[in-house]
């Protein structure tokens, strides 16, 4: 997994993020966090059920391991939601987290949204991605 994941790169504009490869980076709303999601399948498949690894930092970059995280999203041009219900399955430390049941069903641009709550504070991360 590691070697799969040195060929992919974010781009990072504020509180939105890029997309190349299936690596997709986004800095929280209040500035708190930091989310990298990394699609198990590349390129980010339709139609095809799949999972994610989600690193957490805070804003300095330290990984964020005791984390409560929601993964929610949808079509804002289209004024639907993902037809799946994706949330984390299992800590993988290191502030690490395996997200299951990601699932695209059309092409276009998307908004994957990760709420992250810690005992001191809390943050939504918007992640923009075009397929």
């Amino acid at each position: 997994m590691a070697v799969a994941l040195m060929g992919w790169f974010a781009v990072v504009c504020g509180a939105v993020a890029g997309v190349d490869g299936g690596l997709v980076s986004g800095l929280g709303k209040s500035g708190h966090f930091r989310v990298t999601a990394h699609s198990q399948l590349t390129p980010i498949p339709i139609n095809q059920m799949h999972s994610w690894i989600l690193q957490v930092e805070s804003a300095a970059g330290e990984p964020i391991s005791d984390a409560a995280i929601e993964v929610d999203g949808g079509m804002p041009d289209h004024d639907h939601g993902l037809p799946t219900a994706p949330r984390v399955t299992k800590n993988l430390n290191e502030g690490r987290y395996l997200v299951e049941g990601i699932r695209f069903h059309m092409n276009g641009s998307w908004e994957i949204s990760v709420t992250v709550v810690t005992a001191e504070q809390r943050d939504v991360v918007v992640l923009n991605l075009e397929l």
